[in-house]
């Protein structure tokens, strides 16, 4: 691949396949060293949760998350970038996000891929709702401190 990187950046309803989009990503390629993937699944919260809503703003959610992966390959050396995003109903142990990075050397694949995932964990415009396994409602899911925290601490330029 020459020329910049364009990451790839998809909200769907359906869910996806780990493997084929790591093959996607690598197919034909010999200038990657390292492919890092963060797969994020759907708990069950100790068998009290039925499924996980996942609201959005169709564009806005795609175009805030493509802002921050053009941010992490700007930050790092990065030869691809994928991010997948589900939204609607997603059950305990169905797949909710995907982010693969690849790179010539393992630590930017690392840093991006963690990057990445702080972001999307505190700031990615998703609105979480949950449906709990007992039929009662479910509230609104609220970032965590620790989320916030996580993400706080890639203000700084890793290069600095």
């Amino acid at each position: 691949m020459s020329g910049a990187v364009v990451p790839v950046v998809r909200i769907q309803r359906e869910d996806f396949d780990v493997a084929a989009e790591i093959a996607r990503l690598t197919e034909g390629r010999a200038d990657i060293g390292a492919v890092v993937t963060f797969s994020g699944l759907c708990r069950d919260e100790q068998g009290r949760l039925s499924a996980l809503e996942l609201e959005h703003y169709p564009g806005m959610a795609e175009a805030e998350i493509s802002r921050i992966a053009a941010e992490a390959i700007e930050r790092w050396p990065l030869q691809g970038l994928t991010v997948i995003h589900r939204h609607g109903k997603v059950r305990p142990g169905e797949n909710i996000v995907l982010v693969v990075t690849a790179s010539a050397h393992r630590p930017a694949a690392f840093e991006a891929a963690n990057f990445l995932m702080d972001y999307l964990k505190s700031r990615a415009p998703f609105w979480k709702k949950e449906h709990h396994a007992d039929g009662s409602a479910g509230g609104w899911v609220d970032a965590k401190e620790t989320d916030d925290k996580a993400a706080g601490r890639w203000k700084a330029s890793p290069r600095e």
